[in-house]
């Protein structure tokens, strides 16, 4: 199994560097995979064996340190600067690119001699556009040709060639210009998307003596007690141990309903206080709390590329060197075997080929989206742990889900019970609230709720769970069986014919060997689950199916009631892995399946299945562990939402895709034919980008 490690990339701003990055990090021996996401300028690699992380990391370092310099690797987290602390950061650059503006200004302002203008264009253009030709050459020493510091190299080197100085000074202004404007632009985006989840507040009330004292979350250990005053948010996982309040859980479920806590409670970071203060006995790390697990897993689930942006990543690779042949080709070939063509002219419209060829619309703006709608889903209670996954749902042909907690309340209750032989109701029940009495199933809880009476564990002799078939117990000198039909068929305990139409789980007692009766237990369907499944027709999904542990009279009850296609009943956890195969074999390839289940009965399915949604998430390790996406309430109708947001998210990535290819063939076409000059192309190429990113940033305003 590999070791994952991250690495944040400060300082990376180039699409082009980031996939040069990517490509040569997987040539490291002993790396399984690689990603670099530019949008949140993250390098995720895995390492097949721990123990070449050293050698792993250095060789990381140094081969960074070959392509982009000027990055700084930083195994912190990234920090999201807010526009004035940019301007701080970047004034020298600000000031240099400005007084380039100002000899270029005044080349074209005032009548110079042609000598002084061709000096004063030239200093001009070192000072805006000398970085970008630094980084071309520095490129193509190392190999590294074809990226969008090339083309504008070659592009306002060669207008300076046929001696159209303003415009080669204009192309590097324009470049520049709205290369800062698409990098504002997505670090907008990145801020928004932040903004949208980040829910940890910036200091904590520490309780030390009888004092309230402000301090940094990071300064917090376990065990340390806090105030959280209303208004506020809660920063820790703990336990309440003075107060009473009303909490909105919004943060981390995207739903309004408040939630009652007091002393003894389980409380989450990410809640906000609404009304009385306080007082919450720490249980994890900062770092280790539910709110930021969650933040570090959606920022870390746009590393998890989607096919479409490894389809972009190839088309890129492949495109620009095209690209570039085919700008050479428009230069050469027209003045060799066209009549009256002139070289000078075709060379020019080459150069405005070159300078709209850069497919940085499309690397930019695919990610984006992703990532935008994964900060969507999170903010409706929907963790999605990798962009992958959120596209999948986009191909559901089947879906799967487990009975109880997911599709059924999971709260049973005991609704009747009916002794055989010389036993009473009372004893029937006394013996199966004893052999219950260590399970914590929900099932077991419904026993122990109306038995009523305590439990004197001296009593119990002997304890055994037999998963998928029930609890056989020695109660003083009894041997007591309880569970399904499968645990009477294992100790070949006869169960009468006529119970064959009663509804409801039915839990089987046998004692000594004999049938003593049976229990019936009941659990309701959620409210909201019909809908879902009449939605999910809807949505195109062409196959329902549950698959439940329960008696196939119940599963015909519940899959009934719902309206499923198929139920599979009876089944123990490996059954379920093998009807789940079964049903992958039967949908059409490209087709996805999911399974929905509670995230921690049901983690082999979760794991086997394509894409695996656990139910209830919230403050459950186990759900968030196992599952790919997980629904942070017991609601089935939020995965309605996800595959809305799914279905959004693809929507405005393709709009960009068609929009970015659509324009650029129409201006590479216009290049070619002489009706486009370099400063529209320019024009064109910074503002597909940025009408692309733009675009991409309209999913977070989306409602679900």
């Amino acid at each position: 199994m590999g070791t994952e490690k991250h690495y944040v990339l400060d300082g990376l701003d180039c699409v082009h560097c980031a996939e040069k990055i990517e490509r040569e990090i997987k040539g490291i021996t002993g790396i399984e995979s690689t990603s670099v996401n530019f949008i949140n300028k993250k390098l995720y690699v895995k390492v097949r064996n721990s123990d070449d992380e050293d050698r792993i990391d250095e060789e990381i370092t140094c081969l960074i340190n070959q392509i982009e310099p000027d990055i700084i690797i930083n195994k912190a987290g990234m920090k999201i600067t807010t526009w004035k602390e940019y301007v701080l950061n970047n004034s020298n650059s600000i000031i240099i690119f400005f007084t380039g503006i100002l000899f270029f200004i005044t080349a074209l302002a005032f009548q110079f001699p042609i000598w002084l203008k061709g000096i004063l264009f030239a200093v001009s253009y070192i000072i805006v556009g000398g970085e970008i030709v630094k980084k071309a050459f520095r490129n193509i020493i190392m190999g590294q040709v074809f990226d969008e510091n090339f083309l504008m190299t070659i592009a306002t080197l060669g207008a300076f060639a046929i001696r159209q100085y303003p415009e080669a000074v204009a192309v590097m202004v324009f470049y520049r210009i709205g290369e800062f404007l698409q990098d504002a632009a997505v670090a907008h985006s990145r801020k928004s998307i932040k903004s949208l989840l980040d829910c940890r507040p910036d200091y904590v009330n520490l309780k030390v003596g009888n004092d309230i004292r402000e301090v940094v979350p990071q300064e917090v250990k376990i065990g340390d007690i806090i105030m959280i005053k209303p208004g506020e948010r809660v920063p820790f996982d703990g336990t309440i141990i003075e107060g009473y309040s009303t909490l909105d859980t919004s943060a981390l479920t995207g739903e309004s309903l408040p939630r009652d806590l007091g002393v003894g409670d389980e409380i989450l970071s990410g809640f906000v206080n609404r009304e009385g203060s306080l007082l919450v006995k720490v249980a994890k790390r900062y770092e280790d709390s539910t709110v930021s697990k969650i933040l570090e897993l959606v920022e870390d689930a746009a590393g998890k590329k989607t096919t479409t942006e490894n389809f972009i990543t190839e088309f890129a690779k492949y495109y620009t060197p095209i690209a570039i042949f085919s700008a050479i080709a428009i230069a050469a070939l027209p003045p060799l075997f066209i009549h009256g063509a002139v070289f000078h002219e075709w060379l020019y419209r080459s150069l405005v080929f070159l300078v709209i060829s850069c497919p940085c619309a499309l690397v930019l703006s695919v990610p984006l989206s992703f990532f935008g709608g994964i900060g969507l889903a999170s903010k409706n209670g929907i963790l999605i742990k990798g962009s992958n996954y959120l596209e999948a749902l986009n191909y559901l042909h089947t879906a799967a889900f487990d009975k109880t907690g997911t599709l059924t309340q999971g709260v049973f209750s005991v609704d009747e019970i009916v002794p055989e032989g010389n036993y009473s109701e009372e004893e029937l029940l006394q013996y199966a609230a004893y052999a219950e009495s260590r399970s914590n199933h929900p099932i077991a809880l419904s026993i122990l709720n109306a038995y009523g009476n305590g439990i004197d564990d001296s009593k119990i002799k002997f304890y055994e769970e037999v998963p998928g078939h029930g609890i056989i117990t020695k109660i003083e000198d009894k041997k007591v069986s309880i569970g399904n039909e499968r645990m009477m068929n294992r100790e070949h305990i006869a169960i009468p014919e006529t119970l064959s139409d009663k509804n409801g789980t039915l839990l089987h007692v046998g004692i000594n060997g004999e049938y003593a009766g049976f229990i019936t237990i009941s659990d309701k369907i959620k409210d909201d689950a019909k809908a879902t499944i009449s939605e999910m027709r809807k949505l195109g999904i062409k196959k329902l199916v549950m698959l439940t542990g329960d008696s196939p009279k119940t599963g015909r009850r519940v899959g009934g009631q719902l309206g499923l296609d198929e139920v599979y009943s009876s089944l123990l956890p490996a059954d379920k892995v093998e009807i789940i195969e079964t049903l992958q074999k039967d949908k059409p390839s490209k087709e996805k399946l999911i399974f929905i289940g509670d995230g921690i009965n049901d983690a082999p399915v979760l794991a086997r299945a394509d894409i695996g949604a656990a139910m209830g998430g919230l403050g459950s390790d186990a759900a968030i562990e196992a599952a790919d996406i997980v629904l942070m309430t017991d609601e089935p109708s939020k995965l309605i939402s996800a595959i809305k947001i799914a279905k959004k998210t693809k929507c405005i990535v393709w709009q960009n895709i068609y929009f970015s290819l659509g324009v650029k063939a129409v201006v590479l076409i216009l290049g070619a034919l002489g009706y486009a000059v370099l400063w529209e192309a320019v024009f064109a190429d910074v503002g597909v980008a940025l009408l692309a990113v733009l675009n991409s940033l309209r999913i977070l305003k989306s409602k679900c």
